[in-house]
């Protein structure tokens, strides 16, 4: 892309906006058209809690996209370092945790990482924990805990913090945006067409389905937590992610539905009964906010991009991954709009379809 171009992009959640912010600093004129406003109420990244765990998340996906999590780890710091306002980011690993009776699980976890670091040697080593070790690392759950794993170097960053911080570099690139107006990528006229609808692309990819995920937002004050930890389950993996200010997201539901209504009494028993194991504080804390969302997910689980047309593409499929694998995602969108190919997306066998 030598010269400047006209760019629409459809959809203003994590990639649509990551990808105006991008081609509007490289100095392309740029069209947002969102069907929602500009808080992202309807976008999944508006809901998760922007864990960076790749080894984590090994446990339930493909090696590819840890691969791609483990680039898009080195990623963020820079292009949070591009933004105005603030934007909280840690690296201080990830704690996975266990109570006796889940031992079994915990042992099938341990070996699903040690099988992804064969594959992939460059990923840390995890570190067993004995009690000792989990109070040296969190003296707030000290004693509660006899062993643990902690994977070192894994993040997270705070989701709305990140989202209204692009919203203003959009607004300071004077990209234009077009809030409460849908639109379909036959309606637009520019040299580019990207589509970052999310499900809203249902019509132009009908094998997308949706996942819904539940979280709730708690202000725990008697909480200390340094890092993210992640209680294993046999059935609810429950993650607690703090944030600033004694903010905790926690989450763990995974539910083959697009049913977007109010989380159910059942999940949320489940959750915060978790949430107390691990800390009794969580017993005190203020439930802020309930939310549930539905997560663009593809037949396989794994991300895609497609081109309907030479100048049009569309980005889907990111399922639970959104913040692990954005800037992966960004990248390598960007190399295949310049050079028509993109040695990124081979790396990380990243399906691009011609339809």
């Amino acid at each position: 892309m030598a010269k400047p171009l006209s760019t629409t992009i459809l959809g203003a959640g994590l990639m649509g906006r990551l990808l105006a912010l991008a081609l509007a600093r490289a100095g392309h004129a740029v069209q947002v058209f969102e069907a929602g406003g500009p808080d992202a109420e309807g976008a999944a990244a508006r809901v998760a809690a922007a864990m960076l765990a790749p080894l984590a998340e090994s446990a339930i996906t493909e090696p590819q996209v840890v691969q791609m999590g483990q680039y898009s780890l080195q990623r963020w710091p820079q292009l949070i370092a591009q933004l105005d306002a603030p934007v909280f980011f840690q690296q201080n690993g990830t704690l996975i945790l266990w109570h006796r009776q889940d031992a079994a699980e915990a042992t099938r976890f341990g070996h699903q990482l040690s099988a992804t670091r064969q594959q992939l040697p460059s990923l840390p080593a995890p570190q067993a924990l004995d009690a000792a070790g989990i109070a040296a690392l969190e003296p707030a759950i000290a004693n509660r805990f006899a062993q643990g794993l902690y994977l070192p170097g894994e993040g997270q960053l705070d989701n709305r913090q990140l989202l209204a911080a692009l919203l203003l570099q959009l607004q300071k690139h004077q990209v234009g945006l077009h809030w409460h107006s849908p639109r379909q990528p036959e309606d637009c006229q520019a040299d580019w067409v990207i589509d970052c609808r999310g499900l809203g692309a249902q019509a132009q990819w009908p094998s997308l389905r949706a996942v819904r995920g539940e979280v709730l937002r708690l202000h725990a004050p008697d909480v200390a937590l340094q890092r993210p930890v992640r209680l294993v389950h046999p059935r609810y993996p429950l993650y607690i992610a703090p944030k600033p200010g004694n903010l905790f997201v926690v989450g763990a539901t995974e539910i083959e539905s697009d049913d977007m209504s109010p989380m159910s009494v059942r999940s949320s028993l489940e959750l915060l009964s978790a949430a107390y194991s691990v800390h009794p504080g969580f017993g005190e804390a203020r439930i802020l906010e309930s939310a549930t969302q539905c997560r663009p997910t593809l037949p396989n689980n794994l991300p895609a991009i497609r081109r309907p047309s030479p100048r049009v593409l569309q980005i889907n499929g990111l399922y639970r991954h959104g913040f692990l694998i954005a800037p992966a995602m960004l990248d390598a969108v960007l190399e295949l709009m310049e050079k028509e190919h993109s040695a990124l997306a081979t790396q990380w066998e990243l399906a691009i379809e011609t339809v």
